[in-house]
């Protein structure tokens, strides 16, 4: 007989193996590929497309809300999340309490989510936020190592990278920069993704060079890509 931890996880998306509980659950009818949501939404592509749009409204309404001398702090990372996801999910601006997998690679456990934070605040976001002015080989690292120890923890059930980019873009936005052009899109857009993916598993063991140089890359294409750059 199959047991419920077991069929969720043939329910699963294809990125993440997670226990029972209400992260876990998926929306009836869904096929396993929608997280339970106040929606009752069931198709991926609708729900990727929800996600989306909450996320350009929210990011429009913290360029208001985060300025050039505002550090980031564990409380404003889950206000960021809850006024993106709130609308959707239950758990928004909660710190996991699932275990997340990816292939062969596990996340630190949940339990040591909200202990993670507070270093990762005291350390790293103390450190590098908020993000002085200079020129993208300044700037780059600092957003590389905010953007590899933050995913290292990945505090949310769902949402870590765009979270992540998003902090990013407002450490770039804190510098007197245009966010990042990840090239995620269009021609090469591949390559740049398996080596943004590379970058960040490197990070993951405080290797913070090749996602420095790729945050610097992508600040240079964004700028070359202004009206008169």
């Amino acid at each position: 007989m199959t047991s419920k931890r077991e069929a969720n996880r043939t329910r699963k998306p294809s990125r993440y193996v997670t226990p029972e509980g209400v992260e876990a659950e998926f929306e009836p009818g869904s096929h396993g590929q929608v997280l339970r949501n106040r929606l009752h939404i069931r198709r991926k592509r609708e729900m990727d497309q929800m996600e989306f749009n909450a996320l350009v409204r929210t990011q429009e309404k913290y360029l208001g809300r985060i300025d050039s001398d505002t550090r980031l702090t564990a409380e404003i990372l889950r206000q960021m999340h809850r006024h993106w996801l709130g609308g959707i999910y239950e758990w928004a601006g909660r710190y996991r309490t699932v275990e997340l997998t990816k292939g062969d690679f596990q996340w630190p456990p949940a339990f040591r989510v909200p202990e993670n934070m507070d270093t990762f605040e005291k350390g790293v976001l103390a450190r590098r936020t908020p993000c002085r002015p200079g020129p993208p080989a300044q700037i780059g690292p600092c957003m590389a190592e905010v953007h590899a120890e933050l995913l290292l923890i990945h505090p949310f059930r769902e949402g870590n990278g765009r979270l992540a980019r998003w902090v990013s873009d407002l450490m770039a936005f804190q510098a007197g920069l245009l966010g990042p052009d990840y090239g995620f899109a269009g021609r090469d857009a591949g390559k740049r993704r398996a080596a943004y993916l590379n970058a960040v598993r490197k990070g993951y063991v405080q290797d913070y060079e090749p996602l420095a140089s790729f945050f610097v890359e992508a600040l240079e294409r964004r700028l070359r890509k202004r009206p008169g750059g």
